[in-house]
């Protein structure tokens, strides 16, 4: 039996001094993940039995509609606890993902400084390395002795978001170097830290984009990063917990994109039908549209099929095999874009490399069905050539459409994964349709 099951049961016996002693020797996350699941009733009365600190841990990690329940259901005074226990970047988070008349209430119980500090971050860019950093970390002198360190580490470590790197800074703010914390237990109560210190400090602008901080986190290995203003002041750090929040969401968003869905605001759980239809059916409308002009090219080539009907026959095939090549390739590109293994300057490169393989693949393919059409199937020769030239050259296009066209919207500032799956098949099955036709009728002598 899980945690979960054991404290449904023990809420139906109303055995609430063991649920409590079960949460508190409990993992915070463990414990949202059961608020989040269980009934509102159930999930405050849960809330209420947790000490005020540990309630405040699992506040910042449940989401936003517990969080805004919570806070419509206790009282001012434990409002304000919560709040101000909360780090300043866990508190922003929490002011631009609740409802407005939320905002109101939580704000009411704000100081007037944390308030102001507040509001400093939320004048940052969206998706900018301000927006997601913290102000909670330590910072040292450099004329500091390591006694004199570890005294303000034990001092004021307890709030911060993090203690395993100390950032040494200037009277003016500057950042000057970083000294982490095994080196600072492990040397000699006397030594300076400037002696001690790495002065070579990877670091960050407050308007760097968290995709390019997020892809700096994983090439250097870092759990912490500095963020720096334009006077290479240290104005807040950012932790590898709040860059993995950004690979979450960004990935979330690449594969709704890559699947022709408009990105979610919500869980798919929590959403209601008229949301996710509404942020699909835009995408299908835009499909379908573009897939008339495969239609189109069909209509106008009725006669020619009409003489030919066992041409009809091969088009879904071929439509197929072109989608999925093109889909291959670009999901391809659009990784490597996305992990920053491919540049712009590689289009080339890619363009040929693309074209290597399609002509590879193709060739076996149409060897392979002339085989099955001409030998086993007993096709005539023109059309199982046809079939099978049509099947290389369609190849051929789809490879260097779907390693092109992630690259082309990159330097158009279009989010490459936009250049996924379905608008790759839409576009392509019109492509194949006229190569086929076109291949058709110069071997077949219409």
């Amino acid at each position: 039996m899980n945690l979960e099951e054991t404290i449904i049961i023990l809420l139906e016996e109303k055995k609430y001094n063991e649920i409590k002693n079960l949460l508190i020797e409990s993992n915070v996350f463990d414990i949202a993940e059961i608020l989040n699941d269980i009934d509102e009733a159930n999930m405050l009365l849960l809330f209420r039995l947790l000490p005020k600190d540990l309630a405040t841990e699992v506040f910042s990690e449940v989401d936003s509609d517990m969080q805004s329940y919570i806070i419509n259901s206790i009282t001012d005074s434990e409002i304000k606890y919560i709040i101000d226990k909360l780090f300043i970047d866990d508190t922003v988070d929490l002011i631009e993902e609740l409802p407005a008349n939320i905002v109101k209430i939580v704000l009411k119980n704000i100081s007037q400084e944390k308030r102001k500090i507040i509001n400093q971050f939320l004048i940052y860019p969206e998706d900018s390395a301000g927006s997601i950093m913290t102000i909670e970390f330590l910072d040292l002198k450099k004329e500091m002795s390591v006694a004199q360190s570890i005294d303000r580490i034990k001092k004021i470590g307890v709030n911060k978001e993090t203690v395993n790197e100390c950032y040494v800074i200037s009277k003016s703010r500057r950042l000057e170097g970083v000294v982490t914390l095994k080196d600072i237990v492990l040397s000699d109560n006397s030594f300076l830290i400037s002696k001690i210190m790495e002065e070579d400090v990877l670091s960050v602008h407050t308007s760097e984009d968290i995709a390019d901080i997020a892809y700096m986190f994983k090439k250097y290995d870092v759990l912490s990063m500095p963020v720096v203003d334009n006077e290479s002041r240290l104005v807040g750090i950012i932790t590898i917990d709040d860059i993995i929040d950004v690979i979450e969401e960004e990935t979330s968003e690449d594969i709704e994109k890559m699947a022709a869905i408009m990105p979610l605001d919500e869980s798919y759980m929590k959403a209601s039908v008229f949301s996710l239809a509404k942020k699909r059916m835009v995408w299908l409308l835009l499909l379908m549209i573009t897939a008339t002009i495969s239609q189109a090219i069909l209509k106008n080539n009725e006669n020619f099929l009409s003489q030919f009907v066992v041409l009809t026959a091969f088009i879904p095939m071929l439509m197929g095999a072109g989608g999925n090549a093109g889909s291959q390739a670009s999901t391809l590109i659009i990784r490597g874009i996305a992990l920053n293994e491919i540049e712009l300057s590689d289009f080339l490169v890619i363009i040929f490399k693309e074209a290597r393989v399609a002509l590879l693949s193709g060739l076996v393919l149409a060897i392979v069905n002339f085989i099955k059409l001409y030998l086993i199937e007993n096709i005539s020769f023109e059309v199982s050539l046809t079939v099978s030239l049509s099947l290389i050259c369609t190849i051929l296009v789809a490879k260097l459409a779907g390693g092109s066209l992630p690259l082309l919207a990159k330097i158009l500032k279009i989010d490459p994964a936009l250049m996924a799956a379905p608008l790759i098949t839409t576009i392509l099955d019109a492509v194949t349709v006229l190569i086929y036709l076109s291949i058709a009728k110069l071997l077949l002598g219409f």
